[in-house]
């Protein structure tokens, strides 16, 4: 099984990837919807023991963040992958002022984000790593290089 853990700021493209990606065949797993910590554990403990494929959908942006997901995957014998998403903080907030309502992140949330971000590295525990960007409306993957 797998765990795949995403890592960017806001309105990089994380969500409309996994819809994508990894909708037909990972739970989604993501503060969005879940809200408190409470669900997020309770769902994930479901995922473990049912043996299923997931995605932690949120921005994950320092090592504290994605230590959790890697030390509970490694606890079941889950594969880690991990997708950083380039964060450039003007094209970030380009995208976001294109939303509306509910999705519209405050700019002072993306720089928060953004402030924290610590780029991911393969010795947190990821199996495999990788690097997307958006490129004329599609997202390119790559493999990490331990550089931006």
């Amino acid at each position: 099984m797998e765990a795949v853990i995403f890592c960017g700021i806001q309105a990089t493209g994380k969500s409309s990837f996994y819809r994508e990606r990894f909708f037909d065949t990972h739970m989604r797993i993501s503060m969005d919807q879940l809200h408190t910590r409470n669900k997020e554990s309770r769902f994930l403990e479901l995922c473990f023991s049912m043996q299923q494929a997931f995605v932690s959908d949120n921005t994950n942006p320092a090592r504290a963040d994605r230590a959790r997901y890697i030390a509970l995957a490694r606890q079941h014998k889950f594969k880690v992958t991990g997708y950083y998403f380039q964060s450039a903080l003007a094209r970030a907030m380009a995208r976001n002022s294109q939303r509306s309502g509910k999705a519209l992140i405050p700019e002072v949330g993306i720089r928060g984000t953004y402030n924290r971000l610590e780029l991911p590295s393969p010795e947190e525990g990821f199996d495999e790593l990788y690097f997307v960007e958006i490129v004329d409306n599609l997202f390119v993957v790559k493999p990490w290089k331990n550089e931006i």
